[in-house]
């Protein structure tokens, strides 16, 4: 090749990769789709042919989000293939929380120098996340971007649209004094904190991905990637039998920073700080970054995933119903009047 000569390839992009990761992502993306999905992988736009069937005044609820440092984890272990779950997970107990079934969602991954088999992984978790809660992969976007990610890393974004009678939008607007307040376990950090935990884990105790973290009986890597927690199907089952008032995702800003989103005016909620068995992880990296517990419960979920504030009478058997579908299910606080915000008691 004359060394003068300039084309993609010389700066950079590589087509051929590229075409390679399409062909990879339509397979896994095609075995997300349902009736409602009228186009494949590669035209310009995806078609979704909603079913209204059983809605009276369906309003869409979309979002969109990342998955942050947690993929440095991904880098360094070569564990490519759960970060997309995770990032399925997020969103859609991002628009769980308002009481939409999700319908369809599309991603965009850009990276510095395509790699196929990488970009299958990951896209093989986003196909996972899809079909175990039922929603369609109809597309996205799959940037090379020469110079602008370091070499073996790139980054991941989700957007989600989903659907509910707008009658049944949960928003946290008949929230009222007396109320109570739910939290169903995580299952680790989820997708949040990870800045903090990799300094943590691998600059104050100085350990590497493989290394073993004996109090919690797994490799670093395995911990930190543990999968984001998907709640829809149980949310869904409670939704048919209880009036629920708002939910919560915890996410970044743990409790505090979440939960006040959907206070109204004038109500306060208070958490018991003992009312949940924390998770080791969580007391691990407290104790070994010595970190105060201000600081931990703004910066990780702390063992609480999702939030159900209910009436009082109804706690009890919300509690036990959630348990009985295999959740982990606290009745871990109340709604107060005050200030709005949230006050971590104990």
């Amino acid at each position: 090749m004359d060394k003068n000569k300039l084309d993609y390839a010389s700066a950079g992009v590589d087509i051929a990769a590229g075409d390679a990761a399409v062909e990879k992502i339509k397979e896994l993306a095609k075995s997300t789709f349902n009736k409602s999905v009228l186009s494949g992988i590669g035209q310009f736009g995806a078609f979704f042919k909603p079913d209204f069937g059983g809605f009276k005044n369906p309003v869409f609820i979309s979002s969109a989000d990342g998955v942050g440092t947690k993929l440095k984890i991904a880098f360094m272990s070569g564990k490519h293939n759960t970060v997309g779950e995770d990032l399925v997970n997020h969103c859609v107990d991002d628009i769980l929380v308002h009481g939409a079934r999700p319908l369809f969602f599309l991603d965009y991954i850009a990276t510095g120098k395509l790699k196929p088999e990488i970009i299958a992984e990951l896209v093989e978790g986003l196909a996972r996340g899809c079909k175990n809660t039922g929603t369609a992969l109809i597309g996205g976007e799959t940037a090379e971007m020469p110079d602008f990610y370091q070499p073996g890393e790139y980054d991941v974004a989700g957007f989600i649209v989903g659907i509910v009678d707008q009658e049944k939008i949960i928003n946290g607007s008949n929230i009222e004094v007396g109320d109570a307040v739910i939290g169903l376990g995580s299952t680790g950090l989820h997708t949040n904190g990870f800045s903090l935990a990799r300094k943590i884990v691998f600059e104050v105790a100085g350990l590497k991905h493989d290394d073993l973290i004996s109090e919690l009986g797994r490799t670093t890597a395995d911990e930190l990637l543990t999968v984001h927690k998907s709640y829809k199907d149980s949310i869904f089952k409670i939704l048919k039998k209880h009036p629920v008032k708002g939910m919560a995702h915890i996410t970044g800003g743990g409790i505090p920073g979440n939960l006040v989103r959907i206070l109204p005016d004038n109500s306060r909620a208070e958490i018991d700080k003992g009312s949940w068995p924390v998770l080791p992880v969580f007391d691990y990296l407290q104790k070994a970054g010595d970190i105060s517990e201000d600081d931990m419960y703004p910066a990780f979920n702390m063992g609480i995933g999702f939030i159900l504030v209910v009436s009082e009478q109804l706690a009890g058997r919300v509690v036990q119903d959630l348990n009985g579908l295999g959740e982990k299910a606290y009745q871990i606080g109340r709604i107060t009047s005050g200030e709005k915000k949230v006050v971590l008691k104990g």
